[in-house]
């Protein structure tokens, strides 16, 4: 039989250990208001010029993160969805789905300097920085599912990729020669080789189903996919789902923090998900944080350790009918990141 003191000494670590489990990593440092009305899409942040970029309908808005400070815009984009930022080149390519085309724009003076055709609605983006490429992935059926690779110093398109299914993120090794990207009807990832600009292979995704926010570890060599309500990680030596964890519903976005071993998923649900990468084969879901309805988007920093989604407030809905937005709510949400 054990004495009080070895009980009370056991309860104590319980307790300490249940605490330490309950407290979030996430602490909510700000909202910042953006108004306006519109659809939005990808969040991206260009950490060594501290700033923030917000899809918005047909404008991207600007956020200096030391302030959280709007500080300007980059108009002209319809139906905007992404942004990839270069800062070797001084350019931002954004993929306006709303005319079939890129934006090059100056990132010291926000102002469009060119547009680049594309195949239909072009929605992610990335860049390449091997071959100096832009990547776009373009999501209209009409002209066949495909990815436009553009020159991002000429500013000239270099080759059009056959995808054959719908393209969600993609994410680039340079080190492997590949560009991976979420085929979402399909449940796959594509596998481009960057020397031939040229599909090469593709992987099941199971249990992930309509894949959508993929991050990359390269390190161990690991891709995170998230879709619905599941995230996997995949070792991309071999192709191979080697975990998989449930996470929050309708997920839109991955993000993976090296320094931690911690990957985001925000839903639009209201939450944003967080795992820990145990292991290359394991994957431990450490807890769910509330953002807001509908944020299904974020971007990280890792260099202030924040997080960023966009959400807009609804209208209280009757039963069964879908809540309206409320005007001029449009905001993102501000939270700190402990390791």
């Amino acid at each position: 039989m054990r004495s009080r003191i070895q009980v009370c000494v056991v309860a104590l670590v319980a307790m300490s250990v249940t605490a330490a489990v309950a407290q979030s990593r996430f602490t909510k440092v700000t909202e910042i208001p953006i108004g306006g009305a519109g659809a939005f899409d990808y969040l991206n942040v260009d950490s060594g010029a501290k700033r923030l970029y917000v899809t918005h309908g047909t404008e991207i808005v600007v956020i200096d993160m030391t302030t959280n400070k709007i500080v300007g815009r980059i108009a002209d984009t319809p139906r905007v969805h992404g942004i990839a930022i270069v800062p070797e080149l001084g350019k931002g390519f954004t993929t306006n789905g709303g005319e079939n085309k890129v934006s090059v724009v100056d990132l010291n003076t926000l102002q469009t300097t060119a547009k680049i055709e594309t195949g239909g609605n072009p929605d992610a983006v990335l860049y390449e920085p091997s071959k100096k490429e832009i990547y776009t992935f373009n999501g209209a059926a009409k002209g066949g599912f495909n990815a436009t690779v553009i020159d991002a110093a000429k500013g000239t398109v270099v080759a059009t990729i056959d995808l054959g299914d719908k393209p969600e993120t993609g994410q680039a090794d340079p080190a492997v020669d590949r560009v991976f990207v979420n085929l979402e009807n399909k449940n796959l990832i594509g596998v481009i080789d960057i020397a031939t600009h040229t599909k090469i292979a593709e992987w099941p995704l199971a249990p992930v189903s309509g894949p959508t926010g993929m991050a990359i570890d390269r390190s161990t060599k690991r891709l995170f996919v998230g879709g619905d309500d599941h995230l996997v990680m995949v070792d991309y030596t071999t192709g191979k789902v080697v975990a998989n964890v449930q996470i929050c519903e309708g997920t839109d976005a991955t993000w993976f923090d090296e320094a931690s071993k911690l990957v985001f998923n925000s839903c639009g649900d209201g939450h944003i998900t967080v795992t820990h990468m145990d292991s290359p084969a394991k994957l431990t879901v450490l807890e769910s944080v509330e953002t807001a309805r509908g944020a299904r988007t974020m971007a990280f920093d890792p260099a202030m350790r924040r997080v960023y989604t966009a959400a807009q407030n609804y209208q209280p809905a009757a039963a069964g009918a879908r809540p309206a937005p409320i005007p001029d709510s449009f905001h993102v949400l501000v939270f700190d990141v402990k390791r």
